[in-house]
């Protein structure tokens, strides 16, 4: 399995320790991707090896992340790790980009936490992602809803200039989950240079997004460098 590395974490899955699992691989060219190393790079390790290492993690864990890149890419070895990890007592959580929507459905019993990547209103999707996958994701989200022991957070990063407040409500529009998460867009590391003299915006531009669509839509989050994840009330 081609991989960008494993590490501890009390935040990738709310309220559990997790061990993180970044893999390689992305169909997507998302300009503001904050792991860009991941979209064809990586190192091959085997199967064998990373499940030892989530064995010896067994003790200080009680999640596995699986995120990226796109983890659907490497299907088959994802596969084989869900199944490998199912008689055991560790909950999973899959970050996706919803572009593999009958591989996801294939696996989705052995998932208990799905973060879902909206990433612009479906008139934008090409635009700023440089593939027409609107339709696989709208599919992904209907495919985690259905799935009765899931839970499904969406979650969009919001860049200036790239995306503005309309487009957030058009997201929300056909957004059905039980979390949506805004997420502060940062500078530091992007696959486009350009984007690094376009500055993040603040907590407070982010809180009067979230409450003007609170309405929509059950729960809310942001999620900012200076304050972390905020539940909006």
């Amino acid at each position: 399995m081609i991989i960008g590395g494993m590490l501890i974490s009390s935040v990738e899955y709310p309220g559990k320790i997790s061990l993180v699992l970044f893999t390689g691989g992305c169909i997507l060219r998302c300009p503001y991707c904050h792991n860009p190393e991941l979209i064809s790079g990586g190192e091959e390790v085997d199967l064998d090896e990373i499940k030892l290492k989530i064995q010896d993690s067994l003790n200080f864990i009680d999640s596995l992340v699986i995120t990226g890149g796109e983890p659907l890419v490497q299907f088959e070895d994802l596969k084989e790790l869900l199944n490998y990890l199912k008689d055991t007592e560790l909950k999973i959580k899959l970050d996706t980009n919803g572009c593999y929507p009958e591989r996801l459905e294939e696996i989705i019993h052995l998932v208990d936490y799905v973060a879902l990547d909206v990433k612009a209103p479906a008139n934008k999707y090409e635009e700023i992602t440089g593939a027409s996958i609107w339709d696989d994701v709208k599919k992904s989200m209907e495919i985690v809803r259905k799935s009765p022991n899931t839970f499904l957070e969406c979650r969009t990063t919001y860049v200036p200039g790239l995306l503005d407040k309309g487009d957030i409500q058009e997201i929300v529009k056909d957004t059905k989950c039980d979390l949506y998460t805004i997420q502060q867009f940062r500078n530091r590391v992007v696959l486009d240079e350009k984007l690094k003299n376009t500055p993040s915006p603040s907590r407070d531009e982010l809180l009067e997004i979230a409450r003007e669509i609170k309405s929509s839509i059950p729960r809310v989050k942001i999620k900012t460098g200076e304050f972390g994840e905020e539940i909006i009330e």
